[in-house]
């Protein structure tokens, strides 16, 4: 494929970090590529680089070796140009708590440079995209985490971006925000707009991505849509387990093997070990969850302790 058909062309990106006297290897030799217009799932455990990429591909770090170019433009010598092209959405919000909905979304426009004539109306389309309109002139402070949340990607995308980066969108949402940010997301893909995401869900990945990279300990693992990374653990075997633990409660458990019957065997053991009582076992087709693991090596119950609890509410 020519390279002008990708978002984002990265070649062996490394990145140290200097902590007294060590050193931190974030990112050893990262090299992939990003289609216009896909959704690109970014995955690997806390501590894998995953910050440190976004932050080389925004312009809030430079590399210690390798190189990346956005939209063709080189990260290391045209940065102003391509900030005017992207949108961030990252962790923590970073809209500014005292200026209403309305507010912060106009100031967004007027940092990237859209002109002064269109910002009401864009500004009042993006509210009603996203379900704001009756909030338009709440301070961003007094939002509901989910607004807060939506907000934060209006704003993101005020000024039209090619790509926009989602860092963690939907963690610490209740269901139904994470089901509309889902939505929203699945959106920009019908745009034509390109989608770099991170993500602790693994199940959100598998919805919403066109292909994934998995990287850990600054390494890519594995690169490649997720049926096809789903297929590379397709001759093993996975089984769920719903079982009762001593103290009555219950959970599912899910676990691979070479063939079913090691698969149950396993199972078995672990929940008899645990005290527990099996109350049901079922042989599933694998999912990008059981990719990951079998992959990365990095279990499922990882990622999930993995996931950030706090979120940031107001200032900048």
């Amino acid at each position: 494929m020519h390279e002008g058909a990708y978002a984002l062309a990265v070649d062996g990106l490394a990145k140290t970090y200097i902590h007294g006297d060590q050193s931190v290897r974030a990112l050893d030799g990262v090299s992939f590529r990003v289609r216009r217009g896909e959704v690109f799932g970014y995955l690997g455990p806390n501590g894998a680089g995953k910050t440190s990429t976004i932050r080389i591909l925004t312009g809030l770090a430079r590399p210690s070796s390798g190189g990346a170019t956005v939209l063709g433009l080189d990260v290391a010598d045209d940065m102003p140009r391509i900030k005017k092209r992207i949108g961030v959405v990252p962790e923590t919000s970073n809209l500014y708590g005292e200026l209403t909905a309305l507010d912060n979304l106009v100031f967004s426009m007027e940092l990237y440079g859209v002109p002064r004539q269109e910002r009401m109306a864009r500004a009042g389309e993006l509210l009603d995209r996203f379900g704001l309109v009756d909030k338009r002139d709440a301070p961003f402070s007094r939002l509901s985490r989910g607004m807060k949340r939506s907000l934060t990607v209006a704003a993101a995308l005020a000024h039209r971006p090619e790509i926009v980066f989602l860092d963690e969108p939907t963690t610490g949402l209740d269901v139904m925000a994470s089901r509309g940010l889902r939505r929203t997301i699945a959106g920009l893909r019908d745009q034509g707009i390109t989608v770099f995401l991170t993500t602790h869900y693994l199940e959100e990945a598998e919805r919403l991505c066109d292909r994934v990279g998995l990287i850990v300990r600054g390494q890519i693992v594995a690169l490649d849509t997720v049926e096809g990374l789903k297929a590379r653990v397709a001759k093993a075997a996975a089984v769920e387990v719903t079982l009762r633990r001593p103290t009555g409660s219950t959970e599912t458990w899910r676990r691979m093997a070479a063939d079913v019957a090691s698969a149950v065997r396993d199972a078995l053991t672990e929940v008899e070990a645990d005290g527990g009582e099996v109350l049901a076992i079922n042989t599933v087709r694998p999912t990008l969850q059981d990719a990951f693991v079998q992959l990365t090596g990095v279990s499922a119950s990882a990622m999930r302790a993995d996931k950030p609890t706090s979120r940031g509410g107001g200032g900048k």
